[in-house]
């Protein structure tokens, strides 16, 4: 529960606060955004499962972050930011559709 009114207070205070990105940070901030949605909603489907762990989610979140735009700042270095920037997209995205799926089974049985 923690866990969940910490990040209704970040989304919050994000739109509020309005906080202005370094320009040399931008290629990286949706990538950190799906990494971290990604780690929000295995934490529900865990949480709705019974297995919740706050010491589990606090280093899946932060290790999806940095793991993601390390890769994508690895591809910046190589030359081919762009494709890595695809696949870590599309990796991500299909463990959130999973994860969805689940709570959506879990909640309404269908």
């Amino acid at each position: 529960m923690i866990a969940a009114l910490g990040l209704l207070v970040g989304i919050v205070l994000g739109l509020v606060l309005r906080p202005e990105v370094p320009v040399a940070l931008d290629p990286y901030l949706p990538i950190a955004v799906v990494a971290a949605l990604d780690a929000t909603f295995g934490g529900l489907r865990a949480y709705l499962d019974g297995i919740f762990d706050d010491k589990v989610f606090v280093i899946s979140f932060v290790s999806n972050v940095v793991i993601a735009s390390g890769i994508v700042f690895l591809g910046d270095k190589l030359g081919v930011g762009g494709q890595l920037s695809t696949g870590v997209i599309v990796v991500l995205g299909i463990r959130i559709f999973s994860n969805v799926a689940a709570i959506r089974r879990h909640l309404f049985h269908a």
